[in-house]
């Protein structure tokens, strides 16, 4: 953008500072007229030599200082610019426009408050100096003082309201305030004046997409890359606005034109990778991360989501590297904390998680899913009253969340308050009636409170939404047998394991049901599965035991009864 009004404002130095020198001059020195011409020519060097010279036959003449520190300040050489305004200054100190031109040499090296003290002072001189409020405001935008620089805009306006450049600068910064329509209008406006001003298309495209107006964006967008094809930033924000609009392949397209008009463009490797992402290309978007951290290394969001598609491959230890230089490089990112909490959690080190979640609700108090993570974590570590107590406040943030409710009535489970655990189930199935884990769920604390028809009719449920789902099977298994139905038990058992092979508490519960049936031999066969994929298991070795001595092996039901005994003493005492 600066760029832009740098080279427009070097010809309004032109005409303000030629328009002092006056031609009486030229008769008593001639040097003066010849600079002059050379100036206007180009001829800078030529220009500065023949100034010089007017400046050692009349050290006092401001107007060849004035006209040597433009020539000058087109060649670069701003301090010696600077030099010779503040010589005209001293000549001549109430002369607006020797404030001004030094002024704008100042913004142009970057000393802002030296130029709006310049700019200050040109006004104060000339209360109608137009350009001098349009350049103040454009420093000020520099500083981002934004009021600041729309209220010297609409000055600038006010004096002048045809300056289109004035009318694209005051879009800039209404939009930097969050006025996006008054900067569309702008915008507008400075298109009326100047038809053909790229900028002002592309950044009526950026506020239009700031309203979520992405095909007026790209209507804009394409307006800029026609008046302009090598301008890789508008190439770059079209594609975030197909990528908004779900044009995924058109956003690529876009990022990779922008590229390669700018091979060094971090933003546009960095949304690059987030449309991969998107599409679950998660090498991609890591190859675009990383080239976007090679050419930024503090990209503080490019270290989150290249984290984030770490992830997405399984690559935990990757991930939790990346958040934690996200979270280095910014420490009150919540959003960086949440995800390494998250990845913690599925690496089981739930203390570590919910101290990232701790630190994330510090950040944001109101991030209700941070709550529900911090208490699944605390779930895991046994802590149910505090996992409830999590689950609470994630409710209170978000009154509709199905999960939640499920989850604490797990939590509630925990703590044996099954009537309550069933309460947050109706509520998740009421909220999320085809929830097939809270009709397993709220089964299984049926069954703790012996309401088995109630259970069964719940894992009736969640197997007709969930067919392949072993654990309701083994859980209607069990309530089966609990009603006696050995048969029927054995069937969901069956199917459990089908479902399931290495799920020892199937083959340990079928036992029970068999050996209930008298079928000791097949219920031997099931034992010694279970304790062949769980050797810890004392019941199954005890009921084993009972079922060999039912078929007269009473060396083998000692050996068995002996070894449960070992594993857990207290079935000494059966």
């Amino acid at each position: 953008m600066f760029k832009k009004l740098i080279a427009a404002a070097f010809g309004v130095i032109f005409a303000v500072s030629l328009a002092v020198s006056p031609g009486a001059n030229a008769a008593d020195n001639p040097f003066i007229e010849s600079g002059d011409a050379k100036l206007t020519q180009g001829d800078y060097y030529g220009a500065i030599a023949d100034y010089s010279r007017a400046i050692e036959l009349n050290p006092d003449d401001a107007d060849a200082y004035n006209n040597r520190g433009l020539a000058k300040s087109v060649l670069g050489d701003h301090d010696g610019a600077i030099a010779d305004y503040s010589r005209v200054i001293e000549l001549n100190p109430d002369d607006a426009n020797a404030y001004y031109s030094r002024g704008f040499v100042k913004f142009i090296q970057g000393e802002y408050y030296g130029a709006i003290v310049d700019f200050d002072k040109a006004i104060e001189l000339k209360p109608d100096f137009a350009l001098a409020y349009y350049n103040r405001g454009v420093v000020k935008t520099s500083l981002s003082d934004h009021d600041g620089a729309k209220a010297d805009y609409d000055r600038a306006i006010e004096l002048n309201p045809d300056n289109a450049l004035a009318y694209y600068n005051r879009g800039v910064a209404k939009s930097k305030l969050g006025d996006h329509d008054g900067a569309i209008v702008d915008y507008d406006r400075a298109i009326e004046l100047d038809p053909d001003d790229a900028d002002a298309y592309y950044y009526r495209g950026i506020a239009k997409s700031n309203l979520d107006d992405y095909y007026g964006a790209i209507a804009d967008y394409d307006r800029a890359i026609e008046l302009d094809p090598d301008y890789a930033e508008v190439y770059t924000n079209r594609g975030g606005a197909k990528g908004s609009l779900g044009d995924h392949d058109g956003a690529v397209a876009d990022y990779d034109r922008a590229i390669k008009l700018n091979p060094n463009d971090a933003k546009a490797y960095f949304s690059r990778g987030y449309v991969r992402s998107e599409l679950d290309d998660h090498r991609g978007a890591i190859a675009d991360y990383d080239r976007t951290i090679e050419l930024d290394p503090d990209y503080a969001n490019a270290y989150y989501n290249r984290g984030v598609n770490k992830e997405g491959l399984g690559n935990y230890r990757g991930a939790i590297a990346d958040y934690d230089r996200a979270i280095k490089l910014n420490p009150n990112d919540a959003k960086a904390y949440f995800s390494r909490g998250y990845v913690r959690s599925e690496l089981d080190d739930h203390r570590g998680a919910i101290a990232d979640y701790d630190r994330t609700i510090e950040l944001d108090p109101d991030y209700a899913n941070a709550y529900y993570n911090r208490g699944v974590n605390k779930e895991g570590l046994g802590n149910y009253r505090g996992a409830i107590a999590d689950y609470d406040r994630a409710l209170e943030l978000n009154p509709e969340d199905a999960v939640v409710y499920s989850n604490r009535g797990g939590a509630k489970g925990g703590l044996g308050d099954y009537d309550g655990a069933i309460a947050d189930y109706d509520r998740a199935l009421e909220l999320k009636p085809e929830d097939a884990n809270a009709y397993y769920n709220r089964g299984v604390a049926k069954s703790k409170l012996g309401d088995y028809r109630g259970a069964i009719a719940d894992y009736d449920r969640a197997i007709e939404l969930k067919p392949d789902d072993a654990w309701a099977y083994h859980g209607r298994g069990n309530a089966k047998r609990k009603l006696d139905n050995y048969y029927g038990a054995i069937v969901d058992y069956s199917r459990a394991i089908e479902l399931k092979p290495d799920y020892a508490d199937a083959y340990y519960n079928q036992g029970i049901a068999k050996l209930k049936l008298g079928d000791y031999e097949s219920a031997i066969a099931d034992y010694s599965r279970a304790i062949e994929l769980n050797p810890e298991q004392a019941e199954a070795y005890y009921n084993r035991g009972f079922a060999k001595s039912e078929l007269g092996d009473y060396r083998g039901a000692k050996a068995d009864y002996y070894q449960a005994i070992e594993i857990k003493p207290e079935l000494k005492d059966r």
